[in-house]
């Protein structure tokens, strides 16, 4: 791990990691039969072969054996039983002395990176409590009031899109009351949690008509942070269908940057999108 010494930004240096699968042409890691899936599963974790950091604090989650799937096409049933695996490895990674916050995200898409296209996300724990993960967390994160930009709501589950977003699509999901992780939440929580995921991921594929790349997100709490308010992210950089946004060199010098999509009206175009 190096830091800039200007602007504090820490960086993981992983050469390994030049070596793991990029879009396999032949037999998928992940499907039944395959170097990760010997045998039928549902939902399965495992630990990364490729791992961005040491000592098994990365790990891989499997949403389903069906490669031509995603997670937006998982039952809500299926869905809650993720969640609880989230969960469970949340417990099991924070118990650990080597970790202090636990991440658990998806990159769906080639546009956004993912080398396989197999539906699965990643879990990364880290040694410490990544820059962004603490502004959020000292800033204490709340969910956003204006109806404006919401445009779903589930038993008080709501999702919006943020004000100042640096992506065209920027949503966020939140529980109508402040829990700090994802274990704190019930079962009709989880339920409704899952409900609600669904929904908005199915509203982003309608939204281009096609399986809309995006990479999302859990911010939970972590160590020595313990006001804290569960919240999902996701973004897309599409702008269009198969059109993407790019960061543009003023952005990347300046740290400021210049979105074509009015917040305001993607939310009301995400709210027309019901099944």
């Amino acid at each position: 791990m190096r830091q800039d010494p200007w602007l504090n930004t820490l960086v993981h240096i992983v050469e390994s990691r030049q070596s793991r699968p990029n879009l396999p042409s032949d037999k998928c890691p992940f499907c039944v039969g395959g170097l990760e899936a010997a045998q039928p599963y549902k939902i399965k974790s495992l630990v990364n072969r490729w791992p961005a950091m040491s000592d098994n604090r990365c790990e891989v989650v499997l949403y389903t054996s069906e490669h031509n799937s995603s997670l937006a096409d998982l039952s809500v049933e299926d869905i809650t039983e993720l969640v609880d695996l989230w969960a469970s490895r949340t417990v099991a990674l924070m118990s650990r002395q080597d970790v202090q916050s636990v991440l658990i995200f998806e990159n769906r898409g080639r546009e956004v990176g993912a080398t396989i296209d197999h539906p699965h996300g990643q879990i990364y724990a880290f040694d410490h409590v990544p820059q962004r993960t603490v502004q959020r967390l000292k800033n204490k994160w709340n969910p956003d009031s204006d109806q404006q930009r919401r445009f779903v709501e589930h038993d008080g589950w709501a999702a919006w899109v943020i004000s100042a977003p640096i992506y065209p699509v920027s949503i966020e999901i939140a529980p109508p009351n402040q829990i700090a992780n994802l274990t704190a939440l019930s079962s009709k929580e989880r339920t409704s949690f899952a409900t609600i995921l669904k929904d908005v991921l199915q509203r982003l594929d309608r939204l281009f008509e096609s399986k809309t790349p995006y990479m999302m997100w859990i911010n939970q709490d972590a160590k020595n942070y313990s006001d804290t308010w569960l919240n999902v992210e996701i973004i897309s950089p599409w702008r269009d269908k198969d059109v993407s946004r790019y960061i543009a060199a003023a952005e990347v010098a300046t740290g400021e940057f210049f979105n074509p999509v009015n917040p305001e009206d993607l939310a009301k175009r995400l709210r027309s999108l019901t099944s």
